[in-house]
């Protein structure tokens, strides 16, 4: 026990709880230990460029204003505009923000685009508020960022909580504050929109479908068949159903599930299909569902599978959980899942992890797809962003595995090495603007 931890114990004062922020940081400065990062380009990415806070007034169904806040942290720029999705969650708040924001740098520096790392959110229970008053709430939230966001500046994205019809009210927001000569070409502000709205074809399933690629590759590059692993999912949303939807295809089993409301497990195996359709009339809710067994959420990691798919928050696989884990492979769906004590006690025990910013970054990259596409006035056809996208997770996949393999380290590091050295490059090309 540290001094500090010992004295907060004895003056029965509550111990600091490790956030992410303080997660993202230690694993960039192994990375840059581990690459010999340049001292001054480690201070320009060590802190975010821009931070926006900003707290605007929504009338309510009843009649009553309700002041909401809001934020956008841009980190960094170096390779293209920011680029990040918005969450509305209770947890939401400029710590979460900077943390996911440095992430998203190193997630679209990993995949090769143009693109540097952006995130943010509204700090709300969406489940507490109307479709009219979220609605409001998106659109005031959009007007009060002003010129903080754009299509070549700032392309904000679905997250936690916020879906296609989220990226619409922004887009049809921003648009209308621009001149009418601007509007249309205006439309990719933002990435995620419905297909009716310049969203692409797939973008719905991308993220999902890169944590089975993921998941894929290494079973490949270990000579392991996906059929008969037993597989268990945390967050049962858009990223978890469509990674055990893709999965259950494989011959791979699931055989339990964890969300906000309860936990349920039958090692038999749960149908995808079903219990997708079971939430559907079910409030979102995996809570009774007829053909599993619910059990305490304590318990979840520690149950018998093969692959634990974490998609739901950050700081979920801990020191308190890690050793109860009997899964080989931890396929990081959400952003930050893992904290740095549970990943040491994970790799001590030697359970591979694919880091977050290589195992679901389908979802940027199908971004990087729709604002291609609405940048060029095209229409893209599923089957070719399907195939862009199983080319570009591969080509991402084999450098981080590869990396990891010659120098004997593991993903995550040779994930953040390889996201590191790109940009670190820019800025050596570029020189620093005296």
């Amino acid at each position: 026990m540290t001094t500090l931890t010992a004295d907060l114990k004895k003056n029965n004062k509550k111990v600091p709880v490790r956030g992410m922020m303080d997660n993202v940081m230690e694993q960039f400065n192994s990375a840059s230990d581990y690459i010999g990062l340049h001292p001054n380009i480690r201070k320009i990415l060590s802190i975010t460029n821009n931070e926006i806070i900003v707290n605007f007034p929504v009338k309510m169904d009843n009649g009553e204003v309700e002041i909401f806040q809001g934020y956008r942290v841009q980190h960094n720029n170096a390779l293209g505009p920011y680029k990040g999705g918005l969450r509305y969650h209770p947890t939401v708040d400029i710590d979460a923000a900077r943390a996911l924001a440095m992430w998203m740098t190193w997630k679209t520096s990993l995949a090769g685009l143009p693109y540097g790392g952006g995130k943010g959110g509204i700090k709300i229970d969406p489940s507490k508020y109307s479709q009219a008053e979220l609605e409001r709430i998106t659109r005031r939230f959009t007007f009060a960022l002003a010129d903080n966001i754009g299509p070549e500046h700032d392309i904000p994205a679905p997250d936690v909580n916020t879906n296609s019809q989220t990226m619409a009210w922004i887009a049809d927001t921003y648009m209308s504050t621009r001149p009418p000569a601007e509007r249309t070409a205006n439309q990719h502000v933002v990435t995620g929109k419905p297909d009716g709205s310049g969203g692409l074809e797939g973008r719905d399933r991308a993220t999902g479908y890169g944590v089975y690629l993921s998941i894929k590759f290494w079973a490949e590059k270990n000579n392991e068949p996906l059929v008969g692993k037993k597989f268990i999912v945390q967050g049962f949303g858009n990223v978890g159903y469509w990674a055990a939807h893709f999965l259950e295809k494989d011959g791979a089993q699931l055989v339990a599930v964890q969300d906000a409301y309860g936990s349920i497990e039958n090692q038999k195996g749960i149908n995808v299909e079903d219990l997708f359709n079971y939430i559907k009339v079910n409030e979102g809710s995996i809570v009774d569902f007829p053909n599993a067994k619910t059990i305490d959420k304590d318990k979840f990691f520690a149950l018998n599978c093969d692959i634990c798919i974490p998609a739901a928050l950050g700081n979920q696989i801990t020191k308190q959980n890690a050793p109860k884990i009997k899964a080989t492979l931890i396929a990081e769906g959400a952003n930050g899942p893992t904290n740095v004590e549970g990943e040491k006690i994970l790799i001590d025990r030697g359970i591979t992890v694919i880091p977050d910013i290589l195992c679901n970054s389908g979802g940027v990259v199908g971004s990087y797809f729709e604002w291609l596409q609405n940048r060029n006035g095209e229409i893209w056809q599923l089957e070719d962003v399907m195939a862009k996208l199983d080319k570009k997770m591969k080509e991402s996949f084999n450098k981080v595995f590869d990396y990891a393999k010659n120098e004997g380290i593991d993903m995550r590091t040779a994930a953040f090495c390889i996201a590191i050295q790109r940009i670190e490059k820019a800025y050596i090309q570029r020189g620093i603007f005296p």
